[in-house]
């Protein structure tokens, strides 16, 4: 096999409650890309649609990630990079681990599968330290994994894969607003008062114990953020409103899907989660923002071969 085509699925970080450490991954929206190998031995990104993005290898985190794999690998094997992209930079949904994963993912399969997808997630991590300047893995294991994600630690890295209760959908909004990861993370407290951590770890422990359960209702308690959104918040347009109608139409819980601006209602069943869309749309629509709106199952496969 001389070529692969691939999807790369959007992800949703930190989920309220597990700020770096929490991810899952999405079903409708994501990146397309092809990767082929060259004779040159060298890593190329020969063609970017659909976003303003460097095609210098080492300026481009698909770039950095693939050269990072094959570093390890001792491989002079060249690889072609094309990246059709459909998740926007900036977006909060994981555009740049999107890139990082798929493009690792693809090589691995090109070169004959060496690593399993949890020995993948560092060479993506590269990718992420590129774009926000922290190799954080809640975005990219999630993507190559599928489902849900728990980061138990970083040094040494150890991911966890968690279940996907049936019945959740995901409404995403993105405000067609820009926030950097670098500049979104730069507000952020570097302490924490003890009752805020505690309050925090008991909400992400009983987070991952309602994945377990299918118990709906306790992941919606648990979808609380005592740390990082009451900062972050305040660069999202209409945040609290946004929340409140979400909650209103029935949603299990609402949050910033990563950095922002993208906000995301947690849903249980089709239904529910068409009533929030719609309302989010009807409430968005009267603001002078644009914006897309998304409504997904949980992908539990990730990356899928096209």
């Amino acid at each position: 096999m001389n070529e692969i085509r691939i999807f790369s699925p959007a992800t949703v970080a930190n989920l309220s409650c597990g700020f770096d450490v929490l991810g899952c991954c999405l079903d409708s929206v994501g990146d397309d890309m092809l990767i082929r190998k060259n004779d040159l031995g060298e890593v190329r990104i020969t063609k970017i649609t659909g976003q303003d993005l460097p095609l210098e290898t080492d300026k481009n985190v698909a770039g950095v990630a693939a050269k990072a794999l094959l570093q390890e690998l001792g491989s002079t094997q060249g690889f072609d990079i094309e990246i059709y992209k459909k998740i926007k930079a900036g977006s909060g949904i994981g555009s740049s681990a999107a890139s990082s994963a798929g493009v690792v993912f693809a090589i691995n399969k090109l070169v004959g599968e060496p690593f399993s997808p949890k020995e993948l997630i560092p060479f993506a991590m590269e990718g992420e330290r590129l774009a926000s300047g922290n190799a954080h893995a809640d975005n990219v294991a999630p993507a190559l994994l599928g489902g849900f994600s728990l980061v138990k630690s970083y040094d040494p890295l150890e991911v966890i894969s968690l279940p996907s209760p049936a019945e959740l959908r995901m409404v995403v909004l993105h405000p067609l607003i820009e926030i950097k990861t670098k500049d979104s993370r730069s507000i952020i407290k570097q302490n924490v008062s003890l009752k805020k951590a505690i309050n925090q770890w008991g909400n992400l422990g009983a987070f991952v114990s309602a994945l377990y359960t299918e118990d709906y209702a306790l992941l919606g308690r648990s979808l609380q953020d005592e740390v990082v959104e009451p900062i972050r918040s305040i660069l999202i347009p209409y945040f609290d409103d946004l929340k409140q109608v979400a909650m209103d139409k029935g949603a299990l819980g609402f949050g910033i899907s990563g950095s922002g601006p993208s906000v995301f209602a947690l849903c249980k069943g089709n239904d529910i989660a068409q009533n929030v869309k719609t309302a989010i749309n009807e409430f968005y629509k009267a603001k002078a923002i644009d914006f897309e709106l998304h409504l997904s199952e949980i992908n539990t496969e990730g990356i899928k071969i096209l």
